[in-house]
Parts: structure tokens; C-alpha cells; sequence
């Protein structure tokens, strides 16, 4: 008999896994699908600092004590599963990959987001070649070099302030003249004598020969145009969701993050979006896994509801 799922978990990040920890509590059965390795961006982090129990903790070691968390109530993990087609109007809900077909009664869709491209001549030919969007990953390999760091959130001040760790000189290139990261990450920034702010600027374009060696810079008051030589260059200008797949379906707003009621339920009935890929004031660990809680909770409390209909409608 072929196995229908209560709940279908896309994505294995901290909401992700959060979610399978409540749908488990919720004693039903459901299983999380990840293109990769579960975990998702904490484990490019190299610390975390604001989570709260962990005054300070690295990435990897948090996303494995909640994988760990998650093994506790033998959720089904099918990691590495590339996704081809999602469809969450039919019911059940499909779920296509590569290795096998997947289907529930209800989704939670806890894709995340990846970091958003510049959009500048010569950043797509030189990703991976110069542009880079990890510091943690790639960092090491600007040791006693210039890397220049596009952003003025948290994501840029403290990865800027991580790459001093190798980088002889971060440059931080900001459009407006004053931080978005919290006032502790601005301080430590203004701090370090290895950062050099570049206010109320934009980068236009990335040139190099073979590689990244230099970064056309314009001032968005005066006009004028600079060029700051340097051998990296880190993009942290935001995020684009990972809505490949499902695009279209459901309601979502002009970036395409998925618009949510407070019980983190989509426009359609059953399918419901947490963490990161959703519309939200704030994009955190702790934000995500709280999330999770939700949507799982919202799952359960959901499938009751339906299960309970189709019994009224048999009598």
C-alpha cells in the first residue's frame, strides 16, 4: 500500500527540524525532506551568540544538537533528495525528487533563503573565482589579503569582522551612511582597525583578470566613481527565498517570500511556511525554530480538524 504521509517537511534547517520535533509530539506521522545535509545555514556560522540558552556556540554544533533532538522521536530523514516538482493544490500533496515520490496530507515548507546576487557585471563570472557569498567557508583563503564586504545588516558587519581574523584590510561598502547591525556588532566593527567603512555607496562592478582584482565603486550623493583593489569580494545584501518549485501556487509577496496567517498557514488550507521563506520582521536561529513550533503545532491541530470532517461527512 503506498504510504501517505500526515506531514511533509521541506527543509531541514532549524525550522525544518523544529517542526518535525512538534509533529512527532503531536504523535503523527511526517518526514523531512532537505536537499542537503540537514542543518541549514548555522552551519556556516562560526559562532552564534544569540541563541538563547547558548551564550556563544558554533554553528555546526548547535544544528547537530537539534538533528539529535530531532532522532529522539525517529522522524524520517531523506537528505540529499533534489527536488523536481512540488505540487501542494492537489490532495494529497506530491513531492517529487530525483530518488522518489513523497506524499501528505499536509506540507510545511521550511525552504529558507539564499543570499541575494548583487546583480553587477562580473559577479556571476567571477563566483567562486573572488565572490564569495561564506566567509566561514571561504575566508581562510584570503589570509594576509584585501576582501571587500557588501552590506551594512548583521549578516556583513559580523562576517566583515570575521574575515579580519584573516584579511589584512575588510573594506565594508554600505549604501547608506549609517549600520543596520545591532549597536554590540557595530561597536566591535568600529573597533577593529582592520575595517574601513565605505558610506553611501554602491558596487557597480567587479573586474579582474581570471580572478577578482578590483571593485568599481559609485557614491550615490556626489556621483563619483572609485575603484578599491582587492582579492575577494562578499556579498551580504539580503535574501531571495527558496521558492523554486513552488512559485505560484500560493500567495507571496513581491520578493516572493510566502505570506502566512499567525498560525504560520499559507493560502491554501494544509500547507504552511516557516523560518526564513516566509514574510517576517526578523530572520534569526531563534525566530526560525520558534516558527517550526508553530507551524507543527498549526499541523496537527489542522489534521485533527479534517480527519475529524470526513468522519462527520461518513455518518
Amino acid at each position: 500500500m503506498e504510504k501517505i504521509y500526515d506531514t511533509v517537511i521541506l527543509g531541514g534547517g532549524p525550522a525544518g527540524i523544529s517542526a518535525g520535533v512538534y509533529c512527532a509530539r503531536g504523535n503523527i506521522s511526517c518526514a523531512v525532506i532537505d536537499t542537503s545535509l540537514l542543518g541549514g545555514q548555522p552551519t556556516n556560522y562560526l559562532e552564534i551568540e544569540n541563541y538563547l540558552g547558548f551564550p556563544s556556540i558554533e554553528g555546526w554544533e548547535l544544528s547537530e544538537k537539534f538533528e539529535e533532538h530531532l532522532d529522539k522521536f525517529n522522524v524520517e530523514k531523506f537528505t540529499m533528495e533534489e527536488i523536481q516538482s512540488v505540487d501542494l493544490v492537489s490532495n494529497p500533496k506530491v513531492i517529487k525528487t530525483l530518488k522518489g515520490e513523497y506524499k501528505a496530507h499536509s506540507v510545511i515548507i521550511a525552504t529558507g533563503a539564499k543570499p541575494s546576487k548583487l546583480n553587477v557585471k562580473g559577479e556571476q563570472e567571477f563566483t567562486g573565482r573572488g565572490v564569495s557569498y561564506c566567509a566561514v567557508c571561504d575566508g581562510a583563503f584570503y589570509k594576509d589579503k584585501t576582501v571587500v564586504v557588501v552590506g551594512g545588516g548583521n549578516a556583513a558587519v559580523e562576517e566583515g569582522i570575521y574575515l579580519t581574523k584573516f584579511a589584512l584590510k575588510v573594506y565594508i561598502v554600505h549604501r547608506r551612511d549609517a549600520l543596520r547591525a545591532d549597536k554590540i556588532v557595530q561597536e566591535r566593527a568600529f573597533k577593529n582597525n582592520k575595517i574601513e567603512f565605505i558610506w553611501d555607496s554602491v558596487v557597480q562592478e567587479i573586474q579582474g583578470d581570471g580572478k577578482v582584482q578590483n571593485v568599481v565603486v559609485k557614491n550615490l550623493k556626489t556621483g563619483e566613481i572609485s575603484h578599491i583593489q582587492t582579492d575577494g569580494v562578499f556579498p551580504y545584501i539580503g535574501f531571495t527565498p527558496n521558492c523554486d518549485g513552488f512559485n505560484g501556487q500560493l500567495q507571496q509577496d513581491e520578493k516572493g517570500f510566502i505570506t502566512v496567517d499567525e498560525n504560520l498557514q499559507t493560502s491554501i488550507p494544509g500547507v504552511f511556511a516557516a523560518g526564513d521563506v516566509r514574510v517576517t520582521p526578523l530572520r534569526q536561529v531563534i525566530t526560525a525554530v520558534a516558527d517550526g513550533a508553530i507551524a507543527g503545532v498549526s499541523a496537527v491541530k489542522y489534521l485533527e480538524r479534517v480527519k475529524e470532517e470526513i468522519q462527520v461527512s461518513q455518518i
